[in-house]
């Protein structure tokens, strides 16, 4: 029992000291519903109930699909394709090429077909 008493005023320390510091070194132009200083004082005045507070009310909100790197908001990342099939333009290009290959060895086997390029005339000198 001593022991579970002993986790949970951890975790509640950890809450209170994470929301403090979050409340420091957030921008006071992104705070939600009430001045900088005012959160500060309410989160250290009533530890549990402030950190809470905090987190529902007071802290800024970021875009869907936002993170934060350093403190900063950074548009996510365009989705990463995990293979070549998925890229439209890939298959695109590679559907390209092999026609420019099959059309190549088309005129190496027959230098006759409507496909071959026709040879130029010698100019005349």
């Amino acid at each position: 029992m001593v022991i579970i008493r002993g986790v949970i005023l951890l975790v509640l320390i950890g809450l209170w000291l994470y929301c403090v510091l979050d409340v420091i070194t957030t921008e006071p132009a992104r705070i939600r519903n009430m001045p900088k200083l005012l959160w500060l004082l309410v989160v250290i005045l009533l530890p549990t109930a402030g950190s809470l507070l905090w987190l529902i009310a007071g802290r800024p909100r970021l875009p869907r699909g936002y993170t934060t790197y350093t403190g900063q908001n950074v548009p996510p990342r365009e989705v990463r394709r995990l293979s070549p099939d998925d890229d439209e333009e890939f298959l695109r290009k590679l559907r390209e090429r092999a026609e420019e290959q099959r059309r190549s060895a088309r005129e190496k086997a027959d230098p006759e077909s409507p496909d071959a390029p026709k040879p130029e005339p010698a100019p005349d000198e």
